[in-house]
């Protein structure tokens, strides 16, 4: 299933992953991640740390599979296991578990983009104002914006019809 494996870094910690091409997603070693978080001194203790993490959210949630699943990744000594893996999705669930200071940033951003999307369900305008927002952060002209803004709504009519 792992078309490209890749070592991402957080923290200086390496966190291993995999993209699946077929469903065109990354997958993130949990066991890395929550090592990452809580500051586990080594691969094992992080293992540890999600067994234990691992039988809370089953016990909360009834079922595993539906936040993570397993690949065969390379470990350090060269040879693939099978490992805990989770989408950006399903890491971001595991993340709001674990408590720990690294994961409290992480979680004060989803608390905000959850808002903001409540929000935005309640006032659809708000979307066209974060998109404008976000462009004008990233140095867009408000000419241009204007112009993207247009040929959205083009390809949506098209799209429509």
């Amino acid at each position: 299933m792992p078309e490209m494996e890749n070592l991402q870094l957080f923290d200086d910690q390496a966190i291993r992953t995999a993209w699946n091409k077929e469903e065109e997603e990354w997958y993130f070693s949990v066991v890395d991640v929550v090592g990452a978080l809580t500051d586990q001194p080594d691969v094992r203790r992080a293992a540890k740390y999600w067994s234990v993490l691992k039988t809370r959210i089953k016990k909360e949630n009834g079922q595993l599979t539906t936040i993570c699943s397993q690949l065969k990744l390379k470990a350090k000594d060269g040879k693939r296991y099978n490992t805990d893996v989770a989408n950006t999705e399903q890491l971001l669930r595991i993340i709001q578990s674990i408590p720990s200071k690294k994961a409290e940033p992480f979680k004060l951003w989803l608390a905000q983009v959850g808002r903001e999307r409540i929000e935005e369900t309640l006032d659809p305008e708000r979307i066209a104002e974060r998109l404008v927002a976000t462009y004008e952060r990233k140095g867009y002209t408000r000419e241009w914006i204007n112009q993207r803004l247009q040929a959205i709504s083009a390809r949506r009519k098209i799209c429509i019809s």
